[in-house]
């Protein structure tokens, strides 16, 4: 990857967007029609050269929405012309509902100035590569400084679940991202994933010197994959760099519809969230990405890159599973059906909070706490699964904010120094924050004074699914966990409006007594119901006790 800064254009002078090339050139659909092609620093225009007033036959596209141009010969030799086609995908309203969405737009030329067949292509390739050049120079910048970019030109390992989703993710390569990734002039090998873990395997395996980029055409359990893959190679602090790149092809795609928040464009769905991905995909640029280490009871540590979850949405992910030829709205099935046999799910939760967090009276933040003399560990023993348990409540914390309050222990600080036996031996980085699951944990965490809740979700990315913005303060690699967790005593009906409005992310102003969100760098849980689901990004996990640290910026991933 290569990090550069912006460096100004000569065609581009105190703000005025000067002309850098301009000819006449005929459509290459009709050589009746001539038009007029400008091109400056910011803008491609094509004007059709009739006798109609000017704007009515004038079109003017953005190079930031450009994915590509090239040059080339016709099939036909006894042709001495030669075309160059510009690739773009601008914001453009839908034809059978509000709202816009990137849609394609192929601008194409034939040039044919001179009989000399060779001196046209060198025409043609000279204004393809002022469209590339100026195209890239028009990436979004960040505090001056462009992201890091995939290497050009670059070699992708495109991932493709054939089963994902609604069994179409091969046919969405096929009918659109096969051509987006050629109009950009990006090579890639198709693998076709056979079956569960094939995805880890490869990414595990893999000589990664061969590849610039690994991208994941599915939901996000093949990513998953990908990841932990990436992470238990020995060589994992260069692999964990290795961009990655998502495009939606399952049911869930909360990553993707992440990405596409991020990039600021309006909410879509479906084939529209795709084509979006498949634009920020080809334009190459590559932002840091938050990963969280996850413990188990007995298995290895995994990696998570979206979320963590016990009860009700775990519940709801697990369930709707045989809905799953229905696609995304398979998650929406599956919440009526749970919502119609609410369950409650006992056991202990604590975290340690965020900086920003800590402080009493802190930014975003109303913290009262109120100390008393009980004990200070979460579980000492540590607390299993069962009916009963030993752990003891500790001092009250109670934390507000616009929209919830919750009652919870702030522990007294400890001089101890969280172990790191339990991730010496493992690959990727360690986790300082983390004691093992069956010590007590340091003295400054929180510890949550309820048993009883409907669910707990701890979020690193905005949005759960494609219609579900979670965690709408989240950034790509903030450092933060988003814990939300819901307590026992909520209604269907109060259940079901803040998943109807978490659609639009309004769910934390909906003053919902219940619920409850903070901030934080790590979390523990402890179910004490005997069965139960817990689920990382989406795959079930062993159940039991398990704890999470975040990592900042641990990965990296193509983001536009």
């Amino acid at each position: 990857m290569d990090q550069r800064r912006a460096e100004p254009d000569p065609s581009y002078h105190n703000g005025i967007n000067q002309l850098a090339l301009y000819g006449e050139f005929t459509a290459t659909g009709n050589r009746k029609v001539r038009c007029a092609v400008s091109l400056t620093e910011r803008d491609l225009t094509v004007q059709r050269i009739t006798s109609a007033p000017a704007g009515r036959n004038k079109v003017v596209f953005n190079l930031r929405d450009c994915v590509g141009c090239r040059a080339y010969r016709g099939d036909d030799n006894a042709d001495p012309a030669a075309y160059f086609a510009a690739y773009f995908y601008p914001f453009k309203k839908r034809w059978m509902s509000s709202g816009v969405s990137r849609q394609r737009a192929e601008q194409c030329f034939r040039v044919a100035t001179l009989q000399d067949p060779r001196a046209n292509l060198e025409e043609a390739e000279k204004w393809a590569r002022a469209v590339r050049e100026r195209s890239a120079r028009q990436q979004h910048l960040r505090d001056g400084v462009l992201f890091s970019e995939v290497r050009r030109p670059c070699r992708v390992m495109l991932l493709v679940n054939p089963q994902s989703g609604k069994g179409q993710a091969l046919a969405l390569y096929n009918n659109h991202i096969q051509r987006m990734l050629n109009e950009a002039g990006v090579p890639h090998t198709l693998v076709i994933t056979e079956r569960q873990n094939h995805a880890r395997e490869l990414a595990r395996e893999a000589d990664l010197s061969q590849w610039d980029a690994l991208v994941i055409m599915s939901g996000d359990g093949l990513l998953f994959e990908v990841i932990n893959g990436l992470l238990e190679r020995s060589d994992w602090e260069e692999a964990i760099h290795t961009p990655l790149g998502i495009l939606p092809g399952g049911s869930g795609n909360a990553l993707a519809a992440s990405i596409h928040h991020y990039s600021g464009a309006m909410p879509v769905s479906s084939e529209e969230l795709l084509v979006s991905c498949g634009f920020l995909l080809c334009k190459g640029l590559v932002s840091r990405m938050d990963l969280a280490s996850v413990h188990l009871p007995s298995s290895p540590r995994l990696f998570s890159f979206l979320s963590l979850a016990w009860g009700f949405v775990a519940d709801v992910d697990v369930e709707s599973e045989k809905y799953r030829h229905v696609g995304a709205a398979r998650f929406t099935v599956g919440t009526l059906v749970r919502l119609a046999s609410l369950r409650v799910y006992k056991g202990k939760l604590a975290y340690l909070p965020a900086a920003d967090e800590e402080e009493e009276g802190g930014p975003g933040s109303d913290v009262t706490l109120h100390r008393d003399d009980r004990s200070s560990s979460f579980c000492n023993p540590p607390c299993r699964p069962s009916g009963d348990s030993p752990c003891q409540n500790g001092a009250q914390h109670t934390f507000h904010n616009s929209c919830h309050s919750n009652n919870s222990l702030k522990v007294r600080r400890a001089e101890s120094t969280p172990s790191r036996s339990a991730t010496k031996a493992l690959a990727g980085p360690p986790d300082a924050l983390l004691p093992p699951l069956d010590r007590p944990l340091p003295g400054d965490w929180v510890v949550v004074q309820e048993e009883d809740f409907v669910l707990m979700l701890a979020m690193y990315q905005s949005h759960l699914a494609e219609d579900l913005l979670a965690a709408p303060g989240a950034t790509l690699d903030d450092g933060v966990i988003h814990l939300f967790y819901v307590r026992a005593g909520i209604s269907r009906a109060a259940l079901l409006r803040l998943f109807l409005a978490m659609e639009k992310g309004a769910h934390l102003a909906t003053n919902c007594q219940h619920l409850v969100y903070a901030r934080v760098r790590a979390l523990r849980l402890e179910p004490h119901s005997p069965k139960g689901v817990i689920t990382v990004d989406g795959e079930v996990v062993e159940y039991g006790p398990v704890q999470a640290q975040v990592h900042r910026g641990l990965a990296r991933l193509i983001t536009g």
